[in-house]
């Protein structure tokens, strides 16, 4: 997989599992809420149910108060008139009242008049609810509700029903009516579906939310590394320049050194060997031949010691020889015999370093001696390599006089050489100077793996 690719799973899967996450939780929670909220309205519903019931029943009784009031009427009469009032009562489309004996047998059945005169006391809804039993213990409990199963008009289908029922305490009798439940559950599954429907649609929204914030995300990520991708060309392309331009000015060095040096040296010492060949043809004394033999082997020793220079300056191999501290320690004796400036030198480095840190490391130490010995003057050095777990430090301090110009820094005294160098081998070249308080020089190498 490639890091583009593992950027942007880093960054979408964690958003879709949260949001996952999120929207379950929210689902559930708002599932439970919407049966809360189901238990609580059909609560309602049914609490409204009851108050009417017990409205109707009041009516009721108000109708036939009277009639159990009068004390000319006997019972037989009375009776009578209550059964007639109670039969003729009804309200909405299906209400009615019904009154029973304490006993069971039925008085007043306006929908059903074959159970009049009938004794119900064991009558049983489907559910195996003695229902009469239930209305007769409400009503002598001074009032109350009972939920039975009953037939409703006009087409008999058998319903839940709540009844409410008192008691006729001249006669033993009970008296109620029943409103059927049926309109409640419809109302219940019809908000229950408008519920389950609001949740679906909220839970397709975050979905489509979720999506389209993935595809931006996504192409933001995109639009990010084709950014990103560029910009590694441009300071690829921008190293890769500098790289040619270190490597053509130490051609050019080289080349000049070869020019300027070896080659003015090579020519004298052709033209002190020819002088001498033709003094020789013309019999001059041997002292004087001798002296320019002499002269040309000088030349030639000379040219010897340019060669070895420009191939130390190419790859000391001390560095090969002997390794990184002993070259370092051998080019600070140097710089400290020829400049009388003290360093204190100090290599913390336990494990092998890879060579082109090592030639960094080296090149970095010339460059910055060779400034102090130009531009300094300084008095005390402080030359320190350390290695950490994955990163290699260079540490130059002086006491000199030191810098603050933004021109000099840019240009001039190797330090774009440094720079570039470390650069090039993705390493942190970092300055610091002012003027009376010296110049710190530090650099912090890459390693391969930590050791």
């Amino acid at each position: 997989m490639r890091l583009k690719s593992k950027i942007i799973l880093l960054a979408v899967a964690p958003l879709i599992v949260a949001t996952t996450i999120i929207t379950y939780l929210g689902f559930q929670s708002a599932r439970d809420l919407a049966e809360q909220e189901l238990a609580i309205y059909e609560f309602n519903l049914v609490d409204a149910k009851k108050q009417a019931l017990k409205n109707h029943v009041n009516i009721a009784m108000s109708a036939i108060l009277p009639i159990l009031k009068d004390d000319q009427l006997d019972d037989a009469e009375a009776q009578y008139q209550v059964k007639k009032i109670l039969a003729g009562l009804s309200y909405e489309d299906d209400g009615y009242f019904f009154a029973y004996e304490m006993s069971g047998v039925n008085l007043v059945h306006p929908t059903q008049p074959d159970f009049v005169g009938k004794n119900l006391w064991n009558f049983q809804d489907r559910t195996g609810n003695y229902l009469i039993q239930g209305l007769i213990r409400a009503a002598q409990a001074g009032g109350g509700y009972h939920r039975y199963i009953w037939e409703k008009p006009p087409l008999m289908k058998q319903e839940d029903k709540l009844g409410y029922v008192v008691a006729i305490d001249r006669w033993d009798w009970i008296m109620g009516t029943g409103l059927y439940l049926d309109d409640i559950y419809a109302e219940l599954a019809k908000t229950k579906s408008i519920m389950n429907d609001n949740i679906q649609r909220s839970f397709f929204t975050v979905i489509e939310v979720v999506v389209v914030t993935v595809v931006l995300v996504i192409l933001l990520g995109l639009a990010i590394n084709l950014h990103e991708h560029k910009l590694a060309d441009s300071r690829l392309k921008e190293l890769a320049q500098r790289f040619m331009r270190l490597q053509v000015n130490e051609r050019r060095g080289f080349s000049r050194e070869l020019h300027d040096g070896i080659n003015q040296l090579l020519v004298s010492c052709k033209f002190r060997i020819e002088l001498a060949e033709n003094k020789l043809k013309r019999d001059h004394e041997k002292e004087v031949i001798h002296q320019e033999l002499s002269k040309a082997g000088d030349l030639i020793n000379q040219t010897i010691s340019e060669v070895r220079q420009i191939s130390h300056n190419l790859r000391p191999t001390l560095l090969d020889d002997l390794g990184l501290d002993t070259a370092l320690r051998a080019l600070v004796d140097q710089f400290m015999e020829r400049t009388r400036i003290k360093v204190a030198y100090r290599f913390e480095v336990v494990s092998n370093i890879p060579d082109e840190i090592e030639i960094t490391i080296y090149r970095l130490t010339q460059e910055a001696l060779t400034n102090i010995e130009k531009h300094a003057q300084a008095k005390n050095i402080t030359l320190h390599v350390w290695q950490s777990y994955r990163h290699l430090g260079f540490e130059c301090l002086d006491d000199g006089c030191g810098f603050s110009q933004k021109s000099v820094l840019s240009s001039g005294i190797g330090l774009i050489n440094m720079r570039e160098r470390l650069e090039l081998i993705g390493g942190d070249f970092t300055l610091e100077s002012q003027r009376g308080k010296g110049t710190k020089v530090q650099a912090l190498l890459p390693l391969e793996q930590g050791f």
